[in-house]
């Protein structure tokens, strides 16, 4: 049955017909004249009466401009979506319904969690600002959350245990190092051990105190000398992921840190054999005999610093021998300028000397374009001088006035493009060279932490709740890196920040009119699909009944 337009004479009638079989022909009987068109749609006879035919349906809903008054919402579906289920599929939910237990809190603190870290993965900032921009989320389960209780799963978080033993001297043994060494157990299949880690440090400042004990002055990062701090570890395994995090008081040093780590990552993963790798901030003359303690029997590969230890500036750097070239495993690089090494011996200590030579030649050209600039400014005196750290260090005073130290500039050619790596392993040159650049990946950890992943602003007043914070942004790293990883395994390549605006764009419009509700999804944009696709989750239908 369905509705047509019969022409007569000059006008136009609206009729209602049905199709029925006579024999072998398919022929039309017309069941009423509803009336001339042009005076329906005059009168509006036309939406009345669909309107009046809708209410006996049971799977349209029908609203017409101007004549009804739905109820429409309209929620972003696509971070959510993607994110609950690597949620999921990672174990981490498993792992936090578990520890909850029988502990009796009123809300879901698994979902004030998730909530939390999924704030930071989109948008950042402080806690009081999730509870706000949750309303344009369609996040299950979260409806019924306050702020205060987002304050509470914090509290969780870093919520100290009973059992200190695994405790560093620097920071207690918390509920978020359980989450963590019980998410290791969950992926544990997926590969041996962790046969190679890195390990490197950063700040994030507080716009408080800081906490009772975590926010300290220290040598700040971030270059805000003036305000209290925390010092943030990370360590990743050799395939990129994040195995854990450590907090530590502000005025911790890098240096302090590496043997109570390695010392604890053996007790709470069951990890016999291992290599850390780590830069040049954590060697020190106590550091590098800890790590060579027969009891302890660690592999490393450190980097080391270039300007301050004789033995690199005046021996390791110095020794003559022929440079081979470097490629990424299996591959054989087209780039004119590939990463040189050679294995240097000084007593019983390895090296290798590495060097970039286009990052050489950039370092030869910033310092002559720097020395030409100061060639002319030595002629107008001293005053220009002044305040300049990168004219100060290439200058030399004598009894006729300021010169241009021409053996300091010498002496600064030396390092151009290089670095050294100090290591106790057995493996190839190359080998230890490539290893190392992997550290670089922590630097992108960092980089996602402290900019697409902020943590800061931090205005919690308790050393828990801090934990929690800083805790959450690390299980959205987590989250992000896994994302990376299957999208990279699909074979696409994205930028982050085309992804969460695609994700973004992906949302759900539910109306309601007349006792009936519909969803209506938004269009598939730029990445969106192809991230559903390599993430294995379904895009839920253009329309759907409610």
């Amino acid at each position: 049955m369905f509705a047509r337009v019969k022409k007569s004479g000059r006008y136009q009638y609206l009729q209602i017909v049905e199709n029925r079989r006579e024999g072998r022909k398919v022929v039309q009987r017309v069941i009423s004249t509803i009336g001339r068109l042009d005076r329906l749609h005059a009168k509006g006879d036309v939406e009345t009466l669909v309107r009046s035919l809708a209410k006996y349906s049971e799977k349209v809903l029908l609203v017409l401009s101007g004549k009804s008054d739905p109820s429409v919402q309209s929620k972003k579906i696509g971070p959510s979506l993607i994110f609950e289920r690597l949620w999921k599929e990672l174990g981490i939910k498993k792992v936090i319904k578990r520890l909850l237990g029988e502990r009796k809190f009123e809300f879901d603190v698994e979902r004030a969690i998730f909530l939390t870290v999924l704030h930071r993965l989109f948008v950042s900032g402080s806690d009081r600002a999730c509870d706000k921009w949750r309303r344009d989320y369609l996040i299950e389960g979260v409806n019924d959350l306050s702020l205060h209780h987002m304050y509470r799963a914090m509290a969780f978080l870093g919520e100290e245990v009973a059992d200190q033993k695994d405790a560093t001297p620097f920071a207690p043994r918390c509920i978020k190092d359980v989450i963590e060494e019980n998410m290791f157990l969950e992926r544990r299949d997926l590969f041996s051990g962790l046969d190679l880690v890195f390990f490197d440090t950063t700040s994030i400042y507080f716009e408080g105190a800081g906490g009772q004990s975590i926010g300290k002055r220290g040598n700040s990062k971030d270059h805000r000398p003036d305000l209290h701090q925390m010092v943030v570890g990370v360590i990743i395994d050799d395939d990129g992921k994040p195995v854990c995090c450590e907090m530590w008081p502000g005025n911790t040093t890098d240096v302090k840190t590496l043997i109570p780590i390695v010392d604890r990552l053996r007790k709470r993963f069951g990890i016999n054999r291992f290599c850390v790798v780590a830069d040049r901030g954590m060697i020190s003359a106590d550091t590098m005999e800890k790590l060579e303690d027969p009891d302890r029997h660690i592999a490393y590969i450190l980097g080391a610093r270039l300007r301050k230890v004789n033995e690199v500036k005046r021996d390791v750097l110095s020794r003559p021998g022929r440079y081979k070239e470097v490629y990424a495993e299996g591959k054989r690089s087209k780039d004119p300028a590939p990463l040189k090494v050679k294995e240097v011996w000084v007593n019983d200590n390895r090296y290798i000397v590495c060097v970039n030579t286009k990052q050489a030649r950039k370092d030869a050209a910033d310092r002559k374009a720097i020395i030409d600039a100061l060639a002319k400014r030595v002629k107008k005196g001293p005053k220009n001088m002044i305040g300049n750290k990168g004219y100060r260090k290439y200058l030399k005073v004598t009894p006729g006035g300021i010169t241009v130290d021409q053996d300091k500039i010498a002496a600064e050619a030396k390092f151009d493009g290089k670095w050294v790596l100090k290591t106790n392993t057995d493996l190839p040159t190359e080998k230890v060279a490539l290893r190392y650049k992997e550290l670089w990946q922590v630097e992108h950890v960092f980089r996602d932490l402290k900019s697409i992943l902020e943590t800061r602003p931090v205005y919690h007043k308790l050393d828990e709740t801090i934990r929690g914070h800083v805790f959450c942004s690390f299980l959205a790293l987590v989250l992000r890196k896994e994302l990376d990883r299957r999208v990279d395994k699909a074979g696409h390549c994205f930028e982050w920040a085309d992804v969460k605006q695609d994700l973004k764009t992906l949302q759900e419009t539910v109306i309601e009119d007349n006792g009936k509700t519909l969803s209506v999804r938004s269009e598939c944009l730029g990445t969106c699909g192809k991230v559903f696709q390599a993430v294995g989750v379904a895009i839920p239908p253009t329309i759907r009944e409610l």
